[in-house]
């Protein structure tokens, strides 16, 4: 499986910090890391629109079986 990052620092960072989140004991929901990164991080509604698809992806593929 390959991981594509996104363009653009603030979506890299997003990304980076969504993920070490996910990663604690007492992680909150994929869509609020998302909305807490889009302000943390000053993303745009369309950066923080590409990160709720990304991860969206990123799901699909971990559940589909190759």
């Amino acid at each position: 499986m390959t991981t594509i990052m996104p363009k653009g620092e603030k979506l890299r960072n997003a990304v980076k910090w969504i993920s070490a989140e996910l990663q604690g004991p007492n992680a909150d929901s994929l869509l609020s890391l998302i909305e807490k990164a889009a302000l943390q991080f000053n993303l745009s509604p369309k950066e923080e629109e590409y990160l709720k698809i990304f991860y969206e992806q990123q799901e699909k593929e971990i559940s589909t079986p190759e």
